[in-house]
Formats: C-alpha cells, structure tokens, sequence
C-alpha cells in the first residue's frame, strides 16, 4: 500500500530527523514489526512481534532506500515497482514497511528534501489499512517535531491483541443475524455471470485479471448525486442498489444475489481507534430481489439489509462460514462490490511533518489493462470523489475466466443502464418495473433492428406458387426440372403431366378452390407432379406419409375433412378406409388429354395470394397433431428472401431428402422449381 508525497515548493524536510522519527514511529506501533508465517504443524498461521533482541541488537526495524530520477517516465516505472513488486517487503521477519526517497537527478548534498523529490511510505497490506495512516502521521509528525513519541492510555493494547479482544467478544446477536440472513443462501453457487470459460475443480486461480475504468461524467454524476440528496438516501445504498440491478440483468434474471463487501475500517471500539493494523472484514450482502419490484422498491430493500448487515459487520468472515461447515467452497466471495469515498488530490489532503507540507500523489502509472492481480473473479468498485463530486467506477475481472473483450462489454453495458436510470431520474419516471430495464446497447438495438426487418419488397406481379412455377417453364422449357434414377422430365414436360392430372381434378373429381386434397405417395415424380397439380387446381395440398400407421392418416383426413387422396402404385392400399382414392399413375399412363376434356376449365381456376396453398401437421409428440396453413404468399416471399440471401438459385441443384411429413419437404421440391434449378429425388 503506497502512499506517495512531494514537498510544496519552498518547503524542506532533514533527512536525518526524518529517519529518526520514523524508528521511534515503527518502534511505538508493534503491527510494523509483526511477523506472519504459516504454523505447518499446528495448521495456524502464527503473528510474533519483532524486538530488537530478535535482531541481535539490530536497531533495522524498517528498510528506507534512496534512489535517484531523472524523468517522468524513470519516476514512473519506481512507482509501478513499490505498487506491483511482491518481494519489497519480508513478512516472516516481520519487515512490513519501508520508506523510499526518490531525489530528482541527484542525492541532497544537504541531507534536505526538496518539492522536486518525492517520498514513499509503503505498508504491506496484511497489516495496515487505510485509516491506519492517519495514525501513522500522526505520531511521525509528533516524532519529527520533539524528537520523542508520547504513548497514551491505549500504548499497552497492541495489534496481536485484537485477535484476542474479537475472541472475549459476546458475539450471540451477530451469530443469529448470519445465520437467518443466510438462510437457504446457496453460497457455493456462483452468480451465472456471462463467462467465456469454467475453472475446473482442481484447477487453481493464476491471478491474471483484467481491469476497465470510466468516470460517470459531470451530468451523470450530478443525477445520481441529486436523487440521493433528495430522497434522503446514502450515496453508499443508492450505488448498491444500482449495482444489484446490473447483475439481475447480467445473470439473466437471477433472483437471490449474494456477494462480498470489504468493510475497510472495522474499529468499532475507541481504543482501536489509535492502533496501526488491519482493521478489515468481509462480510456477504444478500439481496432477495423480485423481478417486479420498482426501483423505490429495491432501493428501500438495499438500504434495510445494508443497514442490518454493517451493525453486525465485525461479526468475523471466518465464524460466517463455520457456520455452514457443509459447503467447501465459498463461491459469493468470487465477487464483491466496493463502494470508496474520498477527496482528490489538493491541498486539504496536505500532511504536515514539523513545518512542512507534503501533498499526496497519487500513481499515475500506465499500466497495462491486463496488468493486474485479480482476487475476485469478478468486482466492481465505485468511488466517490468529494472534493470534484464525481462519480468513476472500475471493473476487474479474472482471464481465468473472462476474454478482454466480454469484460469491456459488460463495463459498456454497466454504463448503459447507469445513463437509462439517470434518464428515468431528470424525468421523474422511475415507475418501470426492473425487468423491464435493457442492457441491450445501441449498436445491438440497431442489429435486431435491422435482422428483423424482413419488409423486403419483392418486386413480382405473380401471386401464386403455380403461376411462379408456369413463369420458369415460359423461360427455361427444355432446362431439366426433376430427375430420379433414369427418370427425368424438363419443366416443359413437368407442366404437360401437372396440366393432365389437374384437369383431371376438375373435370372428373370437381375439386374446388379451397378443398383439401391429401397425397400419400412415395418419393417419386409422381409426387412432385401431384403437388403442383392439386396448387394449380386452387385447392389446398396437404401431404401424409405412407410410413405413418393407419389411425393417424385416418385422423389427418378426418381433421381436414378431406373426400379425396391421391395414391400411386405403392400405396394404393396404404389408405384403406371410406374415402376416394386417384393412382396419380393410371392418369399420366394416358397417352394423350381425352379430347372431351375442357381444358379450358385451368384458366377459369381463380386463387389469390392470401388463399391456403398448403397444410402441414405437427408431429403430435405432445397431444393431437395440429395443422399448420401455409398461404401461397407466405411461401413465396419466404422463397423470395433465401434466394435474395443466395441460399439457392436457378444455377442449383437440389437433392430432395426430406420426407413428406416434414414441413420443408415443401421448400425442397416447390422451392428450387420456383428459382428455376433442378430437382433431383432419390429413393
């Protein structure tokens, strides 16, 4: 944890007196000089105070280095070092802190500080906190200035004791609290976050993360300040709430949101209050949110179990998860939200050491996106700035887990539906449900837009699927339509046998434009033929398959009310109950149109494009088979948009594999002689 400082210009510090009084600092604060390692035996890990008698009389309680920069960039690559570096300091010989002088070009021949120099207090994290500095600047600058440290009331309770104090504790309401807020909490269930990989089980976390910063903005900044002012409530609980919509919508809806809050200043009696260590917890903040609650709604919500859940905040992480010894991993720890309010850089952020003035600077280190430890698989923090009120957020996300790429899609969609909720707010129309908050972002919205805009306008004066199909036989007549084994027939030749069997139809059958005319036949010409002759009769085709048991063709043409059924020689006495059969067969076997035939009957056959042109049935895996109707003109766009895409065209030859009772059987057959390519069958 570094904390880095430059003297304001005209001011000093004594090198010398410096050094001294951070010796009588560290000496005074036993968690400076505290030791941590892991007992192998006992299975405990082990804290030992550090005296001078542990280092033979070595008064090197703390390391300080001096080194020298001469540009920004050398400046920032030491910065990085004190930031990044995991072996500055020696935990097991208690070397927790060190202090690094960093002199612009050259060492103080006068063993002063100058503004051009820079100092760098540096704590290992497993011992200090953020309150702890203010502390710590304290005693160094009463240290600085007298030359001695006085040790007050609270001296002889140290750091190590802590432990011992949370151990006297009456811990019974908070123990209770824990157990019923986490009652039914499935804490060894991750949240379903959009990952592009999974951790197996024995494999261990690298570290390796990603991380993506933005700032709200003035304006966004200023609408969320502005609602909390207003409706009275902590910026803390609004960015909470905030915070659990985004992963209500992120986790596809998921209800019962468990994650990791850090509680950074866990000095809750006033003699810790004057002690240097890591006043720390983690505790899990579960939010039971229903889908259509308001934003009002969720946000008193928050507000409730973030209230109830800081009383008993010192309640410790480890005594939580004892109680529930079933579950071996802790999966709500894998993400975690931070809220940090502070003030910017100036000069009320100032320390004083004797008579001079230190202002902090902050890191401003280049590092790269995915430069950083990840601890969390997943982790959002929002930081308030007092002193500019502005609002930033920073996203971490573990590689082990997510690509760089899905993390800066969630930052964007985080930010998203931060500026839909700041919208609602300056209208004052936050009465939508939280379901019906988006996280689709614009360029997605127009994606949709555009896939589902199927208004493409197909330019044909032809209405129906036999006009289509006599329109390619005027312009193609000798190309060659359909072909099975040594069987073949031209389009022209195709609509001579289509043009007999349909005047067939309305001539000695006396179909009508509309009925239903049921074909079970094999896969064959006499197929094809049968179904462009009952569309070019105006009635409706509806096709049964000859594998289908009887009592389902006979409840397929007792559904459609159908009187005839065309057969060929196959399945002549497939369909064997009350109804009229044709053999497609015995008609085309004719040699010529009988000359009593009124032929002229096909142009008198009047069908329009909203009229049926097919039904197909389901396949009644789930109840009764349903028919389905298809209208010539739904079936004619439709082939229209996949030759408009290229997905076939009148250079194709399509292989017909399908069988009848499948709905796209149709699309083989009907499809490719409509585009004008060739059809082959195959057995």
């Amino acid at each position: 944890m570094p904390f880095v400082y430059r003297l304001q210009p005209g001011h000093t510090l004594a090198i010398k007196q410096l050094t001294h009084a951070l010796h009588l600092t560290v000496n005074k604060h036993p968690s400076l000089h505290t030791s941590l390692h892991f007992n192998i035996e006992k299975n405990l890990l082990m804290q030992r105070v550090i005296t001078h008698e542990d280092r033979n009389g070595n008064n090197n309680m703390l390391s300080i280095i001096e080194t020298i920069y001469e540009t920004e960039e050398q400046l920032n690559e030491i910065l990085h070092d004190e930031k990044r570096n995991p072996h500055l300091f020696d935990l097991a010989q208690g070397l927790v802190f060190r202090c690094h002088i960093i002199y612009y070009k050259q060492i103080s021949s006068n063993h002063l500080l100058s503004h051009k120099d820079v100092l760098i207090f540096n704590f290992h994290h497993a011992l200090f906190d953020f309150p702890s500095m203010k502390v710590f600047h304290h005693d160094l600058n009463q240290a600085y200035t007298t030359g001695q440290l006085l040790y007050g009331d609270n001296t002889n309770l140290r750091y190590l004791d802590y432990a011992a104090i949370e151990q006297q504790m009456s811990m019974t309401g908070a123990s209770m609290f824990w157990l019923d807020a986490l009652h039914d909490c499935k804490l060894d269930q991750p949240l379903s976050l959009p990952f592009d990989r999974y951790r197996l089980s024995n494999e261990h976390r690298t570290g390796r993360g990603t991380s993506i910063s933005f700032d709200f903005g003035q304006d966004l900044s200023n609408h969320f300040l502005t609602h909390a002012s207003s409706n009275n409530i902590s910026l803390e609980h609004l960015t909470f709430a905030i915070y659990f919509i985004f992963l209500f919508k992120l986790t596809n809806g998921q209800t019962d949101l468990c994650l990791a809050i850090n509680i950074d200043n866990n000095r809750y009696r006033d003699e810790l209050k004057s002690i240097v260590g890591l006043f720390e917890n983690v505790i899990p903040l579960r939010c039971q949110l229903h889908s259509h609650w308001y934003f009002r709604q969720l946000l008193e919500h928050v507000r409730d179990i973030t209230t109830k859940s800081m009383k008993y905040s010192y309640f410790p992480l480890q005594h939580i998860l004892n109680q529930h010894p079933h579950i071996s991993k802790h999966a709500f720890l894998d993400t975690s939200l931070v809220f940090i309010s502070y003030k910017s850089n100036n000069d009320n952020n100032a320390i004083m050491i004797g008579d001079s003035q230190l202002v902090p600077r902050f890191l401003s280190v280049n590092i790269s996106e995915d430069n950083i430890q990840s601890v969390c698989d997943f982790s959002l923090s929002l930081c308030h700035d007092k002193n500019m009120d502005q609002l930033s957020c920073t996203i971490n996300a573990s590689l082990d887990l997510f690509n760089r790429q899905t993390v800066g899609n969630i930052s964007q969609r985080f930010h998203s539906i931060l500026r839909h909720l700041s919208a609602s707010m300056i209208d004052n129309q936050m009465n939508k449900p939280i379901c019906e908050l988006s996280l689709i972002l614009p360029n997605e919205q127009y994606l949709m837009q555009s896939l589902n805009n199927t208004q493409v306008s197909f330019a044909s004066p032809l209405t129906c699927i036999h006009h289509e199909f006599v329109y390619q036989v005027m312009n193609i007549p000798q190309k060659l339509a359909v072909e099975l084994d040594e069987q073949s027939l031209t389009y022209c030749e195709l609509l001579y046998y289509v043009q007999m069997l349909s005047l067939t139809l309305l001539n000695e059958y006396h179909v009508f434009p509309g009925e239903v005319v049921c074909q079970c036949v094999e896969r064959s010409l006499s197929m094809v033929i049968g179904i462009m002759a009952i569309e070019m009769s105006g009635c409706v085709y509806c096709p049964l398959s000859p594998r289908d048991p009887q009592h389902r063709l006979h409840a397929l043409t007792q559904q459609t009310q159908s009187r005839l059924v065309l057969v060929h020689h196959l399945t002549k006495t497939t369909v064997n109950h009350d109804i009229v059969l044709l053999d497609i067969d015995s008609v085309l076997n004719v040699s010529n149109m009988d000359s009593d035939m009124d032929c002229n009957c096909l142009s008198t056959v009047i069908v329009k494009d909203k009229d049926i042109a097919y039904i197909i049935f389901t396949s009644g895996s789930t109840g009764t088979p349903k028919a389905v109707q298809v209208r010539h003109k739904n079936f004619i766009d439709c082939m229209h948009s996949l030759a408009y895409i290229n997905s076939f065209n009148k250079d194709d030859t399509v292989v017909q594999m399908t069988r009848c009772s499948f709905d796209i059987h149709v699309q083989e057959i009907l499809g490719i002689l409509l585009a004008g390519g060739t059809l082959i069958m195959l057995h």
